[in-house]
């Protein structure tokens, strides 16, 4: 860049966009300025168009490759006034549905008025032949939502923060996003837009707040507080709290304290000493909270004498099923006739799904109407193809979505809508926060029963509580734990290997037989090469196990073996780039037709069609896996396959999507894949532990692969230190129910 900083001005019009990138808002394009020249402007441009005006601030630069660049700082952005220039706009594909020819026709017919017309009087539009009224709102209505969006972005941009975040502000607030996150800049610091504490707060700051604000560090109270219960914690204690909300904002620990207290008094925070804390929740996690305590206590006081000769049910049962069932499994199968909520638990082989269909079975004898459920859609499949019966996941069931002002979810099933069923049973339980039980729970008839099935090893739900553990530590409900590996299961290495895991011993690695086997390697570099040539060629080739039926694993996103490079090097191999594959590039990251790929936040409103146009629904949900069936790049969208359901995305929600050749162990939990690789990698210390192992190992179905250093996974089975959730639900379920602490 030239010596002198000062910033010089250029305008002009865009002539072309070289490249954009529609993750970061980055763009270079050729601009003629008022001299008739053209120079190549590089800067943030959020859907920089041809044909619309700049005035550029920046300064001079020559690039490596590239030459004489003009670096923009800030940029003044107009829309085009002359008709030639309106003509570039349009023709270029700035407004969906929109190309050259019926540009022409426009600016031919409204002249230096298209533009407004076209925002303003749709109908007027549709005055032109060939265009019809409601294709003439669709452009209408695409022109206003750029326009709203492309105002929104440049004010976003214009304190240096990321344009995918106004994407998402309007995306839920729509025309008053800008309105809104002027009034409230800590709005970008919420869940559903998904900007950090540190940007909304630059601009907070940036906007004329105070550094030791009450507004600002009441933001950060709740901040702190919506953010570590995406850690797992359903309360933080207060003087906990209190300094980490003053370590983050830089101001005395006291002044937060007092922020708390002006919170609690708001009724914003809810506070409640508990199990020896101070506990300071979000009201709505107070709530859930103390609700499914009540509700999981009232239904383990429900006694069923049901007028039958159980011996002879039983009998029914096994022979319907066509097996003879262990004395556990008969206690088990009594446990569910009597009691309004039991527990399931156990390792893989000890028999939890026998005792599903066996309960499914018995329940169905009764003329019970019995629901299936897991918290995933994968969990919610496999469910589906051991008992035969269909399987949905919670948020199906309960109907969930976005409430109006786009931030919270509520379920259609509910207290006043109850879900029609006698019974449900639910499947990877480990997985359900306390906020989805509690909501489970609402929906419950009151006299329905409910079988919780899971295993109480495994990691415990991403979202806040551990309401599986919670459940079984307390006492209060009716529980079996199978610990017998059963003879059809015994012989699996897979099985012995992951109960010798749990138990903090260390399985003998070097034994590469069965269905378990080690491939030793030092270096990350022959780690990824070996992992990828196992997934491209070997089990393919060797084993017959096609690669769509194979799911590599690792602890971390990050580094050379994290699942974000991982995905690279395995789309490099399973799905080349083609001519006959068309492709998106977003961000770093390109997106194929034909790519595997996993949603990772929950959409309630994404409409899904059945690919014979015969069902459709709303919902995609995070873990969901489908495959790039169709990219439109007029269009501007990306159509996913799940499993038969249809979802098509706009380029704007292409940030939900991910790639999914690789995943975490924490994202692969409640799925089930016929081959695991799992990548052997060092990985940050809370990653490195004996429930994230024995998580990934119990994934497979037929083949585990261990790739990477031995020492890795003797260091995660000694590692048994499990984070500490702040949680009071078996606090609560222990008082109820008189078992103590």
């Amino acid at each position: 860049m030239d010596q002198d900083n000062e910033l010089l001005e250029i305008s002009g019009t865009v002539e072309s966009v070289i490249y954009k990138n529609e993750d970061n808002g980055y763009t270079v394009l050729r601009l003629t300025d008022e001299n008739g020249e053209t120079v190549t402007v590089v800067g943030t441009f959020p859907y920089a168009a041809c044909g619309e005006n700049m005035l550029v601030s920046g300064q001079w630069m020559n690039h490596a490759v590239h030459g004489r660049q003009f670096k923009a700082a800030f940029a003044q952005r107009l829309m085009p006034t002359d008709e030639r220039a309106i003509y570039d706009f349009l023709a270029g594909g700035a407004v969906k549905g929109i190309g050259p020819a019926t540009a022409s026709l426009l600016v031919a017919r409204f002249g230096s008025r298209t533009l407004e017309l076209l925002e303003n009087e749709p109908e007027t539009i549709a005055t032109v032949k060939g265009i019809s009224l409601a294709k003439a709102r669709q452009m209408a209505e695409s022109f206003r939502k750029q326009a709203g969006l492309r105002r929104l972005m440049e004010f976003i941009c214009s304190f240096g923060l990321r344009p995918i975040l106004a994407m998402r502000l309007y995306k839920y607030h729509g025309d008053e996003a800008l309105e809104l996150v002027r009034a409230n800049p800590y709005l970008l610091a919420s869940a559903h837009i998904g900007g950090s504490f540190a940007e909304a707060d630059t601009l907070a700051l940036s906007m004329g707040y105070e550094g030791n604000s009450r507004e600002r560090i009441n933001a950060a109270v709740i901040f702190e507080l919506q953010h570590n219960s995406g850690n797992g914690h359903c309360f933080i204690p207060r003087e906990k709290l209190a300094a980490v909300t003053a370590e983050l904002i830089g101001v005395a620990p006291e002044e937060a304290d007092a922020s708390i207290e002006d919170l609690i008094d708001r009724g914003l925070v809810d506070y409640e000493e508990i199990a020896g804390c101070r506990a300071c929740y979000l009201p709505e996690l107070y709530e859930a909270e103390k609700d499914a305590a009540e509700r999981i206590f009232r239904m383990s006081q429900g006694k069923y004498n049901e007028s039958v000769d159980v011996d002879r049910l039983i009998r029914a049962v096994e022979k319907r099923q066509g097996i003879r069932y262990a004395a556990l499994q008969r206690a088990t199968l009594q446990l569910a006739l009597e009691n309004q909520i039991m527990v399931i638990t156990g390792g893989p082989g000890t028999g939890k799904t026998t005792s599903i269909r066996g309960i499914l079975a018995m329940y169905d004898e009764l003329g019970l109407k019995t629901l299936l459920t897991a918290p995933t859609g994968r969990a919610a499949k496999r469910m589906t193809e051991l008992t035969g019966r269909e399987a949905s996941t919670v948020h199906r069931l309960l109907g969930a979505q976005f409430a109006e002002d786009g931030e919270k979810v509520v379920f259609t099933k509910n207290e006043r809508e109850r879900l029609d069923c006698d019974a449900v049973i639910l499947d990877e339980c480990s997985m359900v926060d306390v906020p989805l039980m509690d909501a489970l729970l609402r929906a419950l008839p009151p006299s329905a029963r409910l079988v919780l099935v899971g295993d109480a090893d495994q990691l415990p739900s991403v979202g806040p509580g551990n309401v599986f553990s919670a459940i079984i530590r307390s006492f209060a409900v009716p529980t079996v734990r199978l610990t017998e590996i059963f003879r059809q299961r015994a012989d699996s290495r897979i099985v012995r290997n992951a109960h010798l895991i749990n138990k903090g011993e260390h399985p003998n690695l070097s034994e590469n037989a069965g269905d378990f086997f080690r491939l030793k390697r030092l270096e990350a570099g022959s780690t990824v090469e070996t992992i990828t040539e196992l997934c491209a060629v070997r089990l393919p080739e060797k084993m017959h196990i096609p690669s769509s039926e194979i799911q590599v694993l690792s602890p971390t996103r990050k580094g050379e073996l994290g699942t974000a490079n991982l995905n690279k090097r395995l789309q490099e191999v399973l799905n080349p780039r083609s001519p006959d594959k068309r492709e998106k590039a977003f961000g770093d990251r390109i997106f194929r037709e034909g790519d595997r790929v996993m949603q990772i936040r929950n959409n309630y409103d994404m409409l899904w069609v059945t690919a014979d146009r015969t069902q459709s629904g709303l919902g995609v949900y995070n873990g969901d896996i489908g495959t790039i069936a169709g990219i439109d790049p007029d269009a501007e969208t990306l159509t996913v396959d799940f499993d038969g359901r249809l979802a098509v995305y706009g380029f704007e929600s292409l940030p939900e999507l991910e790639h999914a050749w690789a995943m975490t162990v924490h994202k692969a939990q409640g799925s089930e894949y016929r081959a695991v690789i799992l990548a052997l990698t060092p990985s940050a210390p809370m990653l490195m532990t004996r429930d994230v192992l024995y998580t990934a190992v119990t994934r497979a179905k037929e083949l585990l692969i261990l790739v990477g250093d031995d020492a890795a996974a003797y260091q995660m089975i000694d590692n048994y230190r499990q984070s500490r959730r702040y949680t009071a639900l078996r606090v609560r379920l222990g008082k109820l129910a008189g078992t103590g602490l």
